[in-house]
């Protein structure tokens, strides 16, 4: 078993390749390599909506629930609720998780892109040893988020749970609500509703 695998049990647990068309780990990502390590934000209509952050650490998509999805205004903190590190390959998957199953609903990319560690020089730590420390710094290119965002730990007493929280830089800007105003797909075009319609949300 190699190490992502292991780090993929929860996923697979979770889910059963039989009835879900979801990447279960063997198939390739299909996005550019060279830009460096990828980060996917997908919109989720399963039992709420939310909004599922993900970023490729050590062969693995890191992933956090986003209920109210990503902000582009700095004063605004955004709960973020981890979840079991996903394949890479998910950051191409759009569909409809059948009903039954985990997770079940309608899923669009969001956004995605390319991100990089904000922390420079030859000791400055990896993001995977940032967000073992509960404070991560990262900057994002991607179609509707772009500059710094940061990660932290809310360190609750027998708390899970992070905030994310846009970066005070030349990207960040309070007037945009990108969620509300840019609902669609950045690969398919299609809103959720087009994703259940067209993919079969009860029968997929």
């Amino acid at each position: 078993m190699s190490p992502s695998d292991d780090k993929l049990a929860r996923y697979h647990d979770k889910r059963d390749s039989r009835r879900t068309r979801e990447p279960m780990g063997n198939e390739t990502h299909h996005g550019g390599r060279d830009e460096g390590p990828i980060f996917v934000i997908q919109q989720h209509d399963a039992s709420t909506l939310h909004y599922d952050f993900r970023l490729e650490v050590d062969g693995v998509l890191k992933s956090w629930a986003v209920p109210k999805g990503p902000s582009t205004d700095p004063r605004v903190k955004r709960l973020a609720i981890p979840t079991e590190d996903h394949p890479l390959a998910y950051a191409d998957f759009e569909g409809v998780i059948p009903a039954g199953e985990y997770g079940a609903g309608s899923v669009l990319i969001w956004d995605r892109g390319h991100y990089r560690n904000l922390e420079e020089g030859d000791d400055a730590p990896s993001v995977a040893e940032q967000l073992a420390d509960g404070h991560a710094t990262i900057w994002l290119e991607g179609h509707k988020l772009r500059g710094g965002y940061a990660l932290i730990h809310t360190r609750l007493e027998k708390g899970r749970d992070w905030l994310l929280i846009k970066i005070d830089d030349a990207a960040a800007d309070a007037r945009r609500n990108p969620t509300s105003t840019e609902p669609a797909s950045v690969v398919s075009g299609r809103t959720l509703g087009e994703v259940a319609a067209e993919e079969g949300k009860d029968d997929a």
